[in-house]
């Protein structure tokens, strides 16, 4: 499992035009989130934990000691199977290392399911949608999280 995490002031997403989910006024997480093939409950189980726990907001010190649910924020966990593309080959990407969306979509929502387990407000987009995103990334602050 991969995933883009953007510390961000605000988050939204929308499909069709209509907002389907957002970040809370207090800011906080938007994930973008990829299963790749070979990925299982262990992955998800261990995604959620290292985004619940990730401690890349700013303390009194000025120092990245602090996670989303240390500063009130909440997550916006999206979909996004392009982050397992691979364009060492050439110019087209492949996207050979994506999970099907049958086994990805499963994951992914246990992922969002266990990140809640954490007491933390998440909301989503919607999957096998076009889907527009509008961020204000905070810092910027932008990591590539992995989990075997």
């Amino acid at each position: 499992m991969i995933a883009v995490v953007q510390r961000c002031s605000r988050g939204e997403v929308r499909v069709d035009g209509t907002r389907v989910g957002a970040l809370g006024e207090q800011g906080g997480l938007v994930v973008l989130l990829a299963v790749e093939v070979g990925d299982a409950a262990p992955q998800a189980q261990k995604m959620a934990d290292k985004l619940a726990k990730l401690r890349i907001f700013e303390d009194d010190a000025g120092k990245m000691n602090r996670s989303v649910s240390d500063v009130g924020g909440s997550l916006l966990v999206i979909s996004q199977f392009t982050l397992a593309g691979d364009c060492s080959g050439g110019n087209r990407p492949s996207f050979i290392s994506a999970a099907r969306p049958e086994a990805a979509e499963p994951l992914f929502q246990q992922a969002v399911e266990a990140i809640r387990a954490h007491g933390l407000q998440v909301e989503t987009g919607r999957f096998r949608t076009e889907m527009k995103v509008d961020i204000l990334n905070d810092g910027p602050v932008t990591l590539i999280v992995r989990v075997p």
